[in-house]
């Protein structure tokens, strides 16, 4: 069930970091930086759906494993938009409480797949 969760939370969050992408685009600056959260945040949801049709339990941890690291990195454009201020905090906290869900379900899933070996 988390899974289905997971790839409804992470669907959600692409469209919501699409939406941020073009509002922060319009101002044509940091555009090197809104394309690397666009690449970041719209991969998270990318590898869950792609982990949720592994070949093997081995291809779907390696496919959470790197919508994890996406999410880290994903983190990592909104605190440098954020300190920055290509993004206010109130922006920031919203964006960033959405994918700390996504991390921890994320590593939640991945610990339970990993002792399940």
């Amino acid at each position: 069930m988390k899974e289905n969760l997971l790839v409804d939370l992470s669907r959600k969050f692409a469209v919501d970091i699409i939406r941020l992408y073009d509002t922060v685009r319009e101002t044509k600056k940091h555009t090197v930086i809104i394309n690397q959260l666009l690449r970041s945040g719209t991969s998270i949801g990318a590898n869950i759906h792609e982990g949720n049709y592994a070949a093997s339990r081995a291809d779907f941890i390696n496919k959470f494993q790197i919508a994890l690291k996406e999410c880290y990195e994903t983190e990592y454009w909104l605190n440098i938009m954020k300190d920055a201020d290509i993004i206010d905090e109130d922006v920031y906290n919203e964006y960033f409480a959405k994918c700390s869900k996504i991390r921890k379900l994320l590593s939640a899933s991945l610990r339970t797949a990993k002792d399940n070996v």
